[in-house]
């Protein structure tokens, strides 16, 4: 085992020692303590000294992957690159200071920065006005299902508790919609991986309470019925949710507003380029037409508190250093460059397909936006499966694509490449993916034992999953 393979309690060696603490402020007034939080002997720690600390940590942050280090195509989930300026206006101290308490007077700057996100997000989306309160997209699904439904209670149309789901949506979805308290009902997609519009008619009544959406849709095909879809569900009494979470390609292009569109929310950290993943911190604006702006949720800019409002989803209005890097990065881009976002995105996702769909099975050959879905190998005859490929990949320096996802497809490999990433990148990941195909018809017991080189091989996931090792020692 190497040094920096092992674990911090592995390095431990008793009486090693690597800070200096000021003496015990308690030791003479223990009573102070609550009886619950004194503890009744020494805890348990490593013993190691400072070096060995900073190495281990610093070892670990260069076994990372992260879109600063390498290309990152997962698919549906745009891990574009974060401009470096985002952080550091996010880092000013005049906006690391604030705190959520202080008067309003202390901090029109930062109100000033929520109205004109606000406005800016408004403008790009075609709604008419957005709560930036949710702390991620989930949360904002769960946000928009609430106006949804607090629309139709206060006009007291009770029955509309069905929520139609594509079969190819994301899997927040459903989710979201139930715990919002609504039943899921599922519209089937076409061979083309659009929706069947023929089916969704048979599912539209008075018991549904709108439609959930992503246009471009999960296989990054461009709903072009969508103006029909629209008439039918508002025909119906329903209303259309705009799951922003593939939005990066419409940028500047397309409005879900003008699509028809009624309540859309938005991933800030994946569309407006703020850091994403590790679980957070996210943002999921809300944005409604205008005739659902008094269904908002509290608390508003503006102090408002409307009988209407679908109640209250977070104590203050967002995660705010997330905003401020979406603000930062819509004033960089600017009116003029934010329409590139779009375009250059679906330009490397059709580069990246077409430069492969003789080596992977392509089984809708349409255009694509910015994504698009593979159905495994075009060659399966020797049992090499989409995770070891994508077990494969990591072997040359690449993190690996969506797997397994969307779920229409047996071998599913979701890419993404996004706007931000060069032609020569892209390159090396088309001639890898290559050479992949080629091991895999050649040597295929190569790719089935990937990776080779990485710090951690295969684990068992199932088992990490149910029994997870979460402490250094029992």
């Amino acid at each position: 085992m190497k040094y920096y393979d092992k674990l911090i309690f592995e390095l431990s060696k008793e009486g090693r020692c690597g800070y200096s603490l000021p003496d015990n402020m308690w030791e003479e007034n223990t009573g102070s303590i609550p009886s619950g939080l004194r503890r009744t002997s020494v805890p348990r720690l490593p013993q190691v000294s400072e070096v060995d600390v900073v190495r281990h940590y610093t070892n670990l942050s260069d076994m990372n992957f992260g879109v600063d280090t390498g290309f990152y195509p997962l698919g549906s989930c745009t891990m574009k690159y974060n401009p470096k300026i985002n952080e550091e206006i996010a880092g000013t101290a005049g906006f690391q200071g604030i705190h959520p308490l202080q008067p309003r007077s202390t901090v029109q700057g930062v109100m000033k920065l929520y109205n004109d996100l606000s406005a800016s997000l408004s403008a790009i989306t075609g709604m008419a006005a957005f709560t930036l309160n949710p702390f991620a997209g989930a949360h904002g699904e769960l946000t928009g299902l609430m106006i949804m439904r607090r629309y139709h209670i206060c006009r007291g149309d009770l029955k509309r508790t069905r929520v139609i789901v594509p079969d190819s949506a994301h899997g927040t979805n459903p989710a979201s919609a139930t715990v919002c308290g609504l039943e899921v009902v599922q519209v089937n997609s076409l061979p083309d991986g659009t929706i069947d519009v023929d089916h969704l008619k048979t599912l539209l009544d008075d018991t549904v309470a709108g439609i959930m959406m992503t246009n471009p849709n999960t296989l990054g095909l461009f709903e072009t019925r969508i103006g029909e879809i629209a008439d039918l569900v508002h025909g119906c009494g329903g209303l259309l949710y705009y799951d922003g979470a593939n939005m990066n390609p419409l940028l500047g292009v397309v409005r879900p507003g003008d699509m028809g569109f009624d309540i859309m929310h938005l991933n800030l950290h994946k569309t407006f380029s703020t850091p994403h993943g590790g679980g957070g911190p996210g943002a999921g604006p809300v944005g409604v037409a205008e005739r659902l702006r008094q269904y908002l949720p509290l608390p508003r800019m503006d102090g408002e508190e409307p009988e209407e409002n679908a109640g209250r989803i977070s104590g203050f209005m967002g995660n705010f250093g997330v905003l401020l890097k979406a603000y930062a990065y819509i004033l960089m881009l600017g009116r003029q460059n934010i329409r590139m976002a779009g375009p250059l995105a679906t330009l490397n996702a059709n580069y990246v397909k077409e430069s492969l769909k003789d080596c992977y099975m392509l089984p809708v050959p349409s255009v694509c936006k910015h994504e698009f879905v593979f159905d495994g190998l075009a060659d399966q005859s020797t049992g090499v499966t989409t995770l070891d490929v994508a077990k494969r990949l990591l072997d040359y320096g690449f993190h690996a694509p969506t797997v397994y996802f969307p779920l229409l497809f047996h071998q599913s490999i979701m890419i993404e490449p996004t706007e931000t990433e060069s032609k020569e990148t892209l390159d090396a990941f088309i001639d890898v993916m290559r050479k992949i195909a080629g091991e895999a018809a050649e040597d295929p017991d190569l790719v089935k034992s990937a990776p080779h080189n990485t710090p951690v091989r295969r684990p068992d996931e199932t088992a990490a999953a149910r029994h997870p090792v979460i402490r250094f020692q029992y």
